[in-house]
C-alpha cells in the first residue's frame, strides 16, 4: 500500500513541554488575585469541540469552560461576535488549534489574554492533500490485476492538516500539553490535573489499541469521504482516504474528481461513501447513487449535536470504528 507522504511542520509536545503557555504582558482582568474567577474556578475559553473536551476532561471542576464554536456550527467558517473577542482578553487560558479558524487565530493574537495555548505547537502536525484526488492516477495502462495494489495514491503537497484530534495518538500528545498548561495557569491543582489527564490519556490509548486492531485485516484500505479530514487517522492505521471535496469541507469537486472516484471505487472494492452531519450531503447522496454505493456517517467531530453518533468524543470516534470496520469489510 502506498501511503501518502507526511512532512513534519511543528515540534513535539517534549519540545515545546517548557513554553507551551504564551503570556501576554497586558494579560485580561480577573475578579481574583491567584488568576481565578469570581467563583474560584479557572476561566478556560476552548475555540471548539476537541479543545473544550480537554479542557473539560482535564481541567474537571476546576475549571469552568466555554466554546467559540456553538454545536451545530462548522468551524471552519466561525466568525466572532464582538462580545466573545471581549471575553478573550477576560479568560484565564485559552486554548484553540491554530490553522483551523482563521477568525479565532487573529482575535487571540489581539486579546491580549494572560495564556494561550495553540493545541499544534503541542505535537506533530502534517501536511496533506489541500485538493483531494491529486496524483491519485488509474490509467488505462493499469494492469487489470493492480500488482503491489500501487494506484498512485501520494497526494501532492499543500497546506498543513488541521485535523489532528482524529488521531488518537495524537490527540493524546495534545491534552499532555494542555494538562501542563492548566498547571501552569493553576498550580494548586496541578496534582488534579495530573491525574485527569493520565486517565484521559488512558482512554485515548485503548482507543488507539481498538482502531488498530479492528482495522488491522479488511477487505480493502480504501474510503471515500465528504471532505479530506481523515489523513491523519488514514495514516496512523494504515488506510487510503479518498476525499469528495479537500481538507476545506466548502470545496466543490470538478466532474473529472467525481470521475476519478467513480473508477477508484470500482477499482478498490469501496462499498460505501461517507458524509458527515455539519455539512451538506448533496454530494454524497449524488456518487453513491451513480456508483451504486451505500453512505454512512464518517464523523469530523468538530461538534456534537442530537444527530452526533455519540455523547462525547471518544463515544464518536468508537462510532465512526464500526462505521469504517463495516465499509472496508473488516476481518
Amino acid at each position: 500500500m502506498n501511503v501518502r507522504r507526511l512532512i513534519p511542520v511543528t515540534a513535539t509536545a517534549a519540545a515545546v513541554s517548557l513554553g507551551l503557555v504564551t503570556l501576554s504582558a497586558c494579560g485580561g482582568s480577573s475578579s481574583a488575585a491567584d488568576g481565578k474567577g469570581a467563583d474560584g474556578k479557572l476561566n478556560v475559553i476552548a475555540s471548539f469541540y476537541p479543545m473544550q473536551y480537554l479542557a473539560e476532561q482535564i481541567g474537571g471542576d476546576k475549571v469552568a469552560v466555554t466554546t467559540l464554536t456553538k454545536p451545530g456550527v462548522e468551524p471552519h467558517d466561525l466568525e466572532l461576535k464582538p462580545k466573545q473577542t471581549a471575553q478573550l482578553g477576560e479568560a484565564d487560558l485559552i486554548l484553540y488549534l491554530g490553522g483551523l479558524q482563521p477568525a479565532v487565530d487573529e482575535a487571540v493574537k489581539q486579546s491580549g489574554a494572560r495564556a494561550t495555548v495553540d493545541a499544534a505547537t503541542l505535537t506533530t502536525m502534517e501536511t496533506h492533500s489541500t485538493e483531494a484526488g491529486d496524483g491519485h492516477e488509474h490509467g488505462a495502462e493499469e494492469e487489470a490485476g493492480h500488482e503491489g495494489h500501487d494506484h498512485g495514491h501520494d497526494h501532492a503537497e499543500g497546506g498543513t492538516d488541521p485535523h489532528v484530534w482524529l488521531d488518537p495518538v495524537k490527540y493524546a500528545e495534545i491534552a499532555k500539553g494542555v494538562e501542563k498548561a492548566l498547571a501552569k495557569a493553576d498550580p494548586k491543582n496541578a496534582a488534579t490535573y495530573r491525574k485527569n489527564s493520565e486517565t484521559l490519556v488512558t482512554k485515548l490509548d485503548g482507543l488507539n489499541t481498538a482502531f488498530k486492531d479492528g482495522l488491522k485485516n479488511t477487505s480493502t484500505k480504501t474510503f471515500i469521504t465528504t471532505h479530506a479530514a481523515f489523513g491523519y487517522l488514514a495514516e496512523r492505521y494504515g488506510l487510503e482516504q479518498e476525499g469528495i471535496s479537500g481538507v476545506a469541507p466548502e470545496s466543490e469537486p470538478s466532474p473529472a474528481r467525481i470521475k476519478q472516484l467513480q473508477k477508484i471505487a470500482q477499482e478498490d472494492k469501496v462499498t460505501t461513501v461517507f458524509f458527515e452531519t455539519l455539512v451538506s450531503d448533496k454530494t454524497a447522496n449524488t456518487l453513491a447513487r451513480d456508483t451504486g454505493l451505500k453512505t454512512d456517517v464518517l464523523d469530523p467531530l468538530e461538534g456534537i449535536t442530537d444527530k452526533s453518533k455519540g455523547a462525547n468524543y471518544i463515544e464518536v470516534m468508537q462510532s465512526n470504528l464500526e462505521a469504517l470496520k463495516k465499509a472496508l469489510g473488516a476481518k
